[in-house]
Order: structure tokens, then C-alpha cells, then sequence
């Protein structure tokens, strides 16, 4: 998993409240499709019209926006149905990080088991961050520092758990996490055989 430190680029202002995960990524994709090969399908009823052709009206659309690594949004984004297609359909498209109010909580958990940092943040500190960006200005997240830097405005603080952070600073999935302490459960494995071989014994039976 791509390890998340500091990262910077422009940030789309897609401020729409209650986005859910089918509209992230159909589900029919994700039973046709390899996971790296879901950008092109990410948002795609508003990405095309019906001809196949891309909408210009779309802000996903905009050449400023090309590669954007975060996507600013409004309330209870990605919600509904907990296909983890949705947080794959997202990185495909370039997007290391997203900013909003809230969240879907499967979603929540999604990214950060694939190396995406969910920020939230209160919605007017948002807009104010897609008002800044709407030229396609850069924004800087550094996750060491958690803040957020515009470049015309001071370092704003984000909070984020603390195994939460260390696994992306480290590219770590949960069993990453698990592994770093291999040291640890081979010395109880070891205790523990000689205190309960009758299990051990079973097990290897």
C-alpha cells in the first residue's frame, strides 16, 4: 500500500451532500472489471453524457482538475452499499484524499485499508477550501504535521486517529499492522506451546 506523508495538488470542489458509493462506481463494474482499471467508470453518470461523450459542464471534468489528488465533497459521502470498489474506483482517478463533513462509515474504513486519507473537516471550512481551489490552485496535506495548507492562507489542523495516521504514514493495511508485532506473537506462540501442548498438539493433528 502507497505510503500517504505530504501531498499536494489541486483539489476538485465536488460540494455535493449524500454521494453514495453506486454512484462512486456501479456495481456491474467491480463484477467485470480488474480494481486498477476502475478510473475511467469512477462518477460516470455525471462524467458522460449519453452518447458516451464527456459532459463539460462536469467540474470532474475540468483540464484543471486532471490528476486532482483530493476531492473536497459535502455531508455522508460515500454512503449506501459497502463495496470497498468505491475507494479503488477513487484511486484510480488520481484522488489521495478526501475532505468532508462526513462520511459513510464502511466507506470511512475503506479508505484507510487502501491508502486513502478521509478528512473531516466542518463544511464552511470546506467551501472555503473549494472557493480557494476553483482555479485549480494547489492544496498541501501533510499528514505528519495533520494540517492542510492553501497557498494563500495559514496551515489548518485536521484530526485523525492515531493508528489510523500511522498506518498510512507507514503503507500499512490492517494486517501490515498485525505483522509489525511478528516478534511478539511467535514469543507467545512459543510460551504458549509449552504451556498448553495438548492444543498444539491438536492443531498440528
Amino acid at each position: 500500500m502507497q505510503p500517504f506523508t505530504i501531498v499536494s495538488g489541486a483539489a476538485i470542489p465536488f460540494m455535493r451532500a449524500n454521494v453514495d458509493t453506486d454512484v462512486i462506481v456501479r456495481i456491474e463494474r467491480l463484477t467485470s472489471l480488474p480494481k486498477d482499471q476502475l478510473g475511467p467508470f469512477a462518477f460516470e453518470s455525471l462524467r458522460y453524457l449519453p452518447d458516451g461523450s464527456a459532459d463539460p459542464a462536469c467540474i470532474l471534468n475540468a483540464e484543471r482538475f486532471r490528476h486532482a489528488p483530493f476531492l473536497l465533497a459535502g455531508d455522508n459521502f460515500g454512503c449506501g452499499s459497502s463495496r470497498e470498489g468505491a475507494v479503488w474506483a477513487l484511486m484510480c482517478l488520481g484522488i489521495r484524499a478526501v475532505i468532508a463533513p462526513s462520511y459513510g462509515d464502511i466507506f470511512y474504513a475503506n479508505c484507510f485499508q487502501n491508502g486513502m486519507l478521509p478528512i473531516r473537516l466542518p463544511l464552511d471550512r470546506i467551501e472555503a477550501l473549494a472557493a480557494r481551489c476553483a482555479d485549480g490552485s494547489a492544496l498541501t496535506v501533510d499528514l505528519r504535521t495533520q494540517t492542510i495548507q492553501c497557498s494563500d492562507g495559514g496551515p489548518q489542523p485536521f484530526a485523525i486517529d492515531a493508528t489510523r495516521r500511522e498506518a498510512l504514514l507507514g503503507g500499512l493495511d490492517a494486517i501490515g499492522l498485525t505483522l509489525r508485532n511478528d516478534a511478539l506473537i511467535r514469543a507467545w506462540q512459543d510460551k504458549d506451546r509449552v504451556q498448553r501442548a495438548w492444543a498444539w498438539n491438536s492443531v498440528r493433528a
